[in-house]
C-alpha cells in the first residue's frame, strides 16, 4: 500500500495496531503518523516503533490519507472538532470506538466524508484479534480494501452491516472477557485437585486455543467436535451433563443478551 495512515491516540489498541502494522511490513515506519495528548507516551512510541510523532492532530490530518481514531468515545467528539476542517478531498476517517454510529462522524466533520466504523476486540494485542468493518457508499472498494489489509496485521476482519454492529458486541468485543473468567475457572478447579496455579493457567488457556482453532480448522459444528470427546459413559460427558443441569448455556445467552442490550443503549447516546 502506498498510502498514509495516522493514529490519533495511542491506547492499548492504537498501539497494538501501529505495532503490528510495523512489525507486518504492511507499510514502512515513516508512513505512519501518531498523535496523543500524552507527548512522554507519544515520543516513546515513536521512537521505539520508528513512526513520526506529529504536533497535533491538525497535522496528522493534513499528512494522512487514512485516519484512525482510537480514542475512547467520549473523547472522540473532543478530538474530531480540533481537526474537522482537514477532513477534505479523499480522505478516510476509520474510528475504532465502541457504540458510535457512522452518522455520528458524519455530523462533525461533514455528511459527503467517507467513515469506516470498526469493533475490534483485545486479543489484537496479540495478533489474533477479530475485527468487524462498517461503511457506507462513499467508502470504494479501495478504501475498504486497504482498511482490511491494515486490520489484518492484528487478526482477522470481517463486514458487517452497521445495523447489527451493537448486536456483535457480545459475541466478539466483550467475549474474551467470558473467555477468560472460564480459563480461570478451570485453573480454579485444577488447583483445588492439586495442580500448580500457573501449569493450571497454561493448561486451560491451550485448551481453549486448542478448541477453538478445531471449530475454525475443520468447519466441523462445534456440537460434533464435543460428541468426538464425550466417549458413552466417559468422564467428559459427565461434565457435560454437569454443565447443562447447572444452565451453562443458558447462563452464556443470557449474559449475551444483557451484554446486547447495553450495547443498544450505549449506541442510542451518540444516535
Amino acid at each position: 500500500m502506498e498510502i498514509k495512515v495516522g493514529f490519533i491516540g495511542t491506547g492499548n489498541m492504537g498501539t497494538a495496531l501501529i505495532k503490528s502494522i510495523v512489525k507486518s511490513g504492511a507499510l514502512p515506519a515513516q508512513n505512519l503518523y501518531i498523535y496523543d495528548v500524552d507527548k512522554s507516551k507519544l515520543a516513546a512510541l515513536a521512537e521505539e516503533t520508528g513512526t513520526i510523532a506529529a504536533a497535533s492532530a491538525t497535522q496528522l490530518v493534513q499528512t494522512s490519507d487514512v485516519v484512525i481514531l482510537a480514542v475512547k468515545p467520549n473523547i472522540v467528539k473532543t478530538a474530531l472538532e480540533s481537526c474537522k476542517t482537514e477532513f477534505t478531498g479523499q480522505k478516510l476517517l476509520v474510528s475504532i470506538a465502541v457504540g458510535i454510529p457512522i452518522k455520528f462522524y458524519k455530523d462533525i466533520i461533514g455528511q459527503d466524508k467517507k467513515v469506516v466504523r470498526v469493533m475490534p476486540n483485545t486479543p489484537a494485542l496479540v495478533g489474533e484479534g477479530m475485527s468487524l468493518i462498517s461503511y457506507g457508499k462513499e467508502v470504494t472498494e479501495s478504501d475498504a480494501e486497504n482498511v482490511r489489509m491494515l486490520l489484518e496485521c492484528a487478526g482477522k476482519v470481517e463486514y458487517l452491516e452497521e445495523k447489527l454492529m451493537s448486536e456483535v458486541t457480545a459475541l466478539t468485543g466483550s467475549s474474551p472477557a467470558y473467555v477468560f473468567m472460564f480459563i480461570e475457572a478451570m485453573a480454579d478447579a485444577a488447583v483445588l485437585s492439586g495442580i500448580p496455579r500457573n501449569l493450571a493457567y497454561r493448561l486451560a488457556a491451550q485448551a481453549v486455543l486448542g478448541s477453538a482453532k478445531m471449530v475454525l480448522d475443520t468447519g466441523k459444528h462445534p456440537g460434533e467436535l464435543k460428541d468426538q470427546v464425550c466417549s458413552p459413559a466417559g468422564t467428559t460427558i459427565e461434565a457435560v451433563s454437569s454443565l447443562e443441569k447447572n444452565g451453562f448455556r443458558y447462563a452464556v445467552m443470557e449474559a449475551m443478551n444483557e451484554c446486547t442490550k447495553k450495547a443498544r443503549e450505549f449506541g442510542k447516546i451518540y444516535g
